[in-house]
């Protein structure tokens, strides 16, 4: 379990996925109760960026970046360190003094991201170095949501976890801009995806831009034509990357699935600009459609990988694979078209979630708990 850092942080993360958001959506429809030092929102929205998202992203640099540089990362004590230390900030949200909760969560990051700078430079490896200020960034979010949460700053903590949501977002775009067209050719022979620089960074740049002027600008036509040029930008990237390739390899279809809800994300913000749909809306195309998706992909697809398993899906993988993509659309898509039956889309999008990653933990725990199948470390 502590070989490499995916193992730990794969399934813990997992296991918050099943179980946290029920509970919330319980809460919300009052069917349950939490005694929490921040309201059942900020604590749900927290500890899906910071907690599920972050431990995610954790678990796969910890073991991406000893590919990338052929040095190790961190393993045993180490490992189980900071993987006992994303534990207890969970549990202290929920079991803690604030300030306890506070002081455990804000630790985490920045010693992952001193680590894996570490290896970088010590390997000469520049190129991946902007991923690490990413995690740094995210660090900042993090600690002025808290600040803001107990009043020591004037700042709404809603704007810090948007923050949080969009360097997630960033990530994203820049993880998925390398792989998935990579995985995608790699499995077509002779297909052939071309996408010049110029556009790449052009992407990003205008990304960047409508990202910021969401969290940091009130809303407005500048903040609206940066995110539909953002979403066209997506949309055009996505179909450069021959999506429909992917159709019989589930493996690969959830992963251009999940980026498509990025156009999606967009256009949403675009719209809740003038007041047509709430923002909400877009929040959770990018964290259940985007986030949800991509990791249930990637944490079966680099699972399977590193345990020396075949780069193939089975029918449970596949149904949690559909389960994702269904609760995003009964989250976003169905509120939107049939207001008044929101509670129920909540639930049954909950639902789905869960049941997506509960099968993970149920196919994968055996998985991590043993050595690779070829014999070979990690």
């Amino acid at each position: 379990m502590l070989r490499l850092g995916f193992r730990p942080f794969y399934l813990a993360a997992a296991l918050l996925a099943c179980l946290s958001v029920p509970l919330w959506v319980a809460v919300f429809l009052g069917h349950a109760r939490l005694d929490l030092p921040v309201s059942p929102l900020l604590w749900h929205a927290h500890e899906m960026l910071f907690g599920f998202a972050a431990g995610v992203i954790i678990g796969f640099l910890l073991t991406a970046v000893k590919a990338w540089t052929g040095l190790p990362t961190p393993r045993g004590a180490l490992l189980g360190v900071l993987a006992l230390l994303w534990l207890a900030a969970r549990l202290a949200a929920v079991a803690a003094p604030y300030a306890v909760y506070a002081a455990l969560d804000v630790a985490l990051l920045p010693i992952v991201a001193g680590i894996l700078l570490r290896v970088l430079l010590k390997s000469g490896n520049k190129r991946n170095i902007p991923l690490v200020s990413i995690l740094v960034l995210m660090s900042l979010a993090n600690l002025v949501f808290h600040l803001a949460a107990v009043g020591a700053i004037n700042v709404q903590p809603l704007t810090p976890l948007y923050a949080g949501l969009a360097l997630i977002v960033m990530i994203e775009c820049v993880m998925a801009g390398r792989v998935v067209p990579m995985f995608t050719k790699s499995v077509t022979p002779g297909l052939v995806i071309t996408v010049s620089r110029r556009f790449e960074l052009g992407t990003l740049a205008v990304t960047a831009l409508a990202l910021a002027l969401w969290v940091f600008a009130p809303a407005g036509p500048w903040t609206l034509v940066a995110c539909a040029l953002a979403a066209v930008a997506h949309g055009v990237r996505l179909w450069k990357w021959q999506p429909l390739v992917t159709r019989k390899r589930p493996i690969l279809w959830i992963l251009h699935a999940s980026y498509a809800w990025i156009a999606v994300g967009f256009a949403l913000l675009a719209l809740a600009q003038v007041g047509w749909v709430v923002a909400s809306a877009a929040v959770h195309a990018f964290a259940v459609g985007t986030t949800g998706g991509l990791i249930i992909g990637m944490i079966t697809r680099t699972a399977r990988g590193h345990t020396g398993r075949p780069l193939q899906a089975s029918r449970a993988e596949v149904l949690a694979y559909v389960l994702v993509m269904a609760a995003a659309v009964l989250r976003v898509l169905l509120p939107i078209a049939v207001p008044q039956w929101y509670g129920m889309a909540l639930a049954f999008a909950a639902a789905a979630w869960c049941v997506a990653f509960a099968i993970y933990l149920v196919i994968y725990t055996p998985w991590l708990a043993q050595t690779r199948l070829d014999g070979k470390d990690g």
